[in-house]
């Protein structure tokens, strides 16, 4: 009997080191899995902060950008004053200019193009001659179509500058801000968001 109750004691010992081991080894495993985790966190941190971080640059390329269009259309930057409301009548009106020179210059384009093709519309003998012909007609069309679609988005832009509600950020609803809306005039993403979008989209991609 004493014997037996040795054994059965031996055993419940081995049974508890068991248990006790398998609980270590969940236990560091459980750690290995947070760390993992903590380390992943931190490249994904680094990752963004990289896509986001070249700030300086991009209001570089902008201001240049917002440069060359205005001096392509005519129109002087916008000097602001000091203690001046945004997009205030001045401001309004300025960025009413610059939409409607763009919106002349498109329209222009296309009946530019439609005259052309008018003119140029010849039944040429040569098969090849037609096809080189089609394929540049083609190609222009497509162009002409991207143009279209500007017009339509620039005529909307206008419809925003009517109701007042132009120069804000559809998304979070702070300033675009000025020098951004030379640039690019139809925005209505704030630089930021901006950024946000075209990350998302890469990831998405």
């Amino acid at each position: 009997m004493a014997a037996k109750k040795k054994t059965a004691a031996k055993k419940k010992v081995a049974t508890k080191k068991k248990v006790a081991s398998a609980k270590k080894a969940v236990a560091k495993k459980k750690v290995a899995a947070k760390k993992k985790v903590v380390a992943k966190k931190k490249t994904t941190a680094k990752k963004v902060s990289k896509k986001t971080a070249p700030r300086k640059k991009t209001t570089a390329r902008t201001a240049a950008s917002s440069q060359s269009l205005l001096s392509h259309f005519g129109v002087e930057p916008y000097k602001e004053k000091r203690g001046e409301e945004y997009m205030n009548a001045q401001q309004e009106e300025h960025f009413r200019k610059i939409l409607n020179a763009w919106k002349r210059e498109l329209m222009e384009e296309v009946d530019r193009t439609v005259h052309h093709m008018q003119d140029e519309a010849a039944n040429f003998p040569d098969p090849n001659d037609r096809a080189t012909q089609e394929s540049e007609f083609s190609l222009e069309l497509r162009t002409r179509d991207r143009e279209r679609k500007l017009i339509k988005k620039i005529n909307s832009t206008i419809d925003r500058l009517d109701a007042h509600d132009y120069g804000w950020c559809d998304s979070c609803g702070i300033e675009i801000g000025i020098r951004r809306l030379e640039a690019r005039p139809t925005a209505d993403l704030c630089i930021d968001c901006k950024t946000l979008e075209e990350i998302k989209e890469k990831q998405m991609a």
